[in-house]
């Protein structure tokens, strides 16, 4: 009778201990989660592109829209083929030579004056008209930010000193400074080692739907700004929230805080 009372109680007791072990990841998760601190934006998300375009339009009156649609097709294509080939140069570069491709597919002649003002329009880029209120409203708050681009570092820095939006980022994040473009995963970590956080304490903010499906796997939570009202990418996963401009972010980073 000792014997199985010894038993008995060796059993309990392993039964009590694989129950606490069970139950002790849901509450060191409760206990330890952190509030979101930081929020990393695409460049896109912020910036309107849109001007581009419309310039397109005026300097090739018939022809600018075909020349668009291709050169923003071509634009992100080719990173994404640079990314598989192993082959890479910086987002201008693959920004000119998209043009260039546009061109001779929409069989327009794009003169070297031509090509200035269309490519030098990427240097002055406006934020979407949302912008200024929502990050203003997060900097009061205490939310750090940034910006997690596939532009470089020129580009970014006169997009945002011609808009006066250089208090709002503690950094710009070209994935220049990797020589890799997203949604490779080694883009999304440059937020981790920049504001020394982790995965769960930092936000993403993406234009495209396949940067957001990036951010996602790589474990961010994310917000897809979908500006230009595209479907959803069919790839398995999908941002934790979207909307049409970044008005809802702020409703959103609180809903984190309290999950």
């Amino acid at each position: 009778m000792k014997r199985i009372g010894a038993n008995r109680r060796q059993f309990l007791g392993a039964a009590t201990m694989l129950a606490a072990s069970a139950l002790a990841p849901r509450v060191l998760s409760a206990q330890n989660r952190s509030v979101i601190k930081a929020v990393a934006f695409d460049a896109f998300a912020i910036f309107d592109s849109r001007p581009v375009f419309d310039l397109a339009e005026e300097l090739f009156p018939g022809h600018g829209a075909q020349l668009s649609n291709e050169w923003r097709t071509r634009q992100f294509e080719y990173t994404w083929l640079r990314n598989s080939m192993h082959k890479y140069a910086d987002f201008w570069n693959v920004t000119q030579d998209a043009l260039n491709y546009a061109a001779k597919q929409s069989k327009v002649s794009l003169g070297p004056e031509q090509n200035k003002q269309l490519m030098s329009a990427f240097l002055q880029l406006k934020p979407w008209p949302d912008v200024a209120a929502v990050l203003q409203t997060l900097q009061k708050r205490g939310i750090r930010m940034a910006l997690l681009s596939n532009m470089t570092d020129t580009m970014m820095k006169a997009c945002v000193e011609g808009s006066n939006l250089g208090t709002m980022f503690e950094f710009q994040l070209s994935t220049d400074r990797v020589k890799i473009f997203k949604p490779d995963p080694v883009t999304y970590n440059l937020a981790l080692e920049a504001f020394h956080l982790q995965k769960h304490q930092i936000a993403f903010v993406a234009f495209g739907g396949w940067d957001a499906v990036g951010a996602q796997i790589f474990g961010y939570s994310t917000y897809w700004v979908n500006r230009l009202n595209v479907p959803s990418e069919e790839l398995d996963v999908s941002a934790d929230a979207t909307s049409h401009d970044l008005s809802s972010l702020p409703s959103f980073l609180d809903s984190l805080q309290k999950a």
